[in-house]
């Protein structure tokens, strides 16, 4: 059994870049894999691992940061490996917006609980955004959910400015860290009813029973389990290895999807060339699949 976790910090970090190669070589001698994003303005990451190592390694970050407490994590599990590398990135921003934060604002009564989060946007003058990207959404939102429908993060604030400062919005993401980001450029800007639910989509899925829960579809997730249902449980989708997108048992019915190759996102993309290269990979997942070896793309086959 696998252990994924997922958290971030909001913390002003200096020098981060000489220690890249020693929590990549540490992750490496652990078994763990996943991502970490390191920025002067804090940490960003999902790694995964036997659980021993995980927590080794979860702990080697926080001491190497200085880190008490992450602002928000959370933990599930998995049968087989979700990620098949560990990197170690550094970036200027832990989630691209061209704002750069200073330490975590003080806003603990905008955290809303996934407990109180159904009677909050069950207001009738809320305003409910789902951050996330278009394809994302597509794969299960929150009811009554507005989404910006921009493919980069960078482009919310464009939206957001269409915005009365006047109104109560409540937002969410995936982790919590999008939302981190946005509602600080809405501070900036002089919005004042700004809530965000607290460790986002998979703290509610984790803590909030199918039956009381306003949540419809699937949460994506950017590995190889590809989406999660309540609990955190193995979602559904599968992932399309021409054009990487999420795709539902609707979609393989299609008579442009080819498993490993296309699918009605990326059929009439593709060139030729591409569709045989890409044709030539499934047969040696196939291949490895029959050897009952290791590959990584390993949800399509469980």
């Amino acid at each position: 059994m696998y252990y994924i976790q997922g958290f971030y910090k909001i913390k002003k970090i200096s020098n981060y870049k000489k220690d890249q190669q020693n929590i990549k070589s540490f992750f490496i001698s652990k078994s763990v894999r996943g991502t970490l994003i390191i920025s002067p303005e804090g940490i960003n990451g999902t790694i995964a691992g036997q659980k021993i190592n995980l927590n080794k390694c979860i702990n080697f970050i926080k001491k190497k940061f200085s880190i008490s407490s992450f602002d928000n994590q959370n933990l599930s599990k998995c049968k087989f490996q979700p990620f098949y590398r560990a990197k170690v990135k550094i970036k200027k921003e832990v989630v691209p917006i061209g704002l750069k934060l200073h330490g975590k604002q003080n806003k603990k009564n905008e955290y809303i609980d996934p407990s109180e989060w159904n009677k909050m946007i069950r207001r009738k003058n809320i305003i409910l955004i789902d951050v996330r990207k278009p394809f994302e959404y597509k794969v299960g939102t929150f009811k009554g959910a507005i989404n910006p429908n921009v493919d980069s993060f960078r482009s919310f604030p464009k939206y957001f400015n269409k915005l009365k400062k006047n109104k109560d919005i409540a937002m969410f993401c995936t982790g919590g860290v999008r939302c981190e980001k946005a509602s600080n450029y809405l501070k900036r800007k002089g919005f004042e009813n700004i809530y965000q639910l607290n460790g986002g989509i998979l703290n509610y899925l984790n803590t909030i029973n199918k039956d009381k829960s306003l949540w419809k579809g699937e949460c994506f997730v950017f590995d190889n389990r590809v989406s999660l249902k309540h609990k955190l449980k193995l979602g559904s989708y599968s992932m399309c290895r021409g054009c990487r997108m999420p795709i539902s048992s609707l979609h393989k019915k299609s008579t442009k999807y080819n498993e490993g190759i296309t699918c009605p996102y990326c059929f009439d993309k593709l060139t030729k060339s591409q569709k045989d290269r890409f044709g030539m990979r499934q047969k040696q997942i196939i291949a490895a699949k029959k050897l009952k070896k290791e590959h990584i793309f390993q949800k399509a086959n469980h």
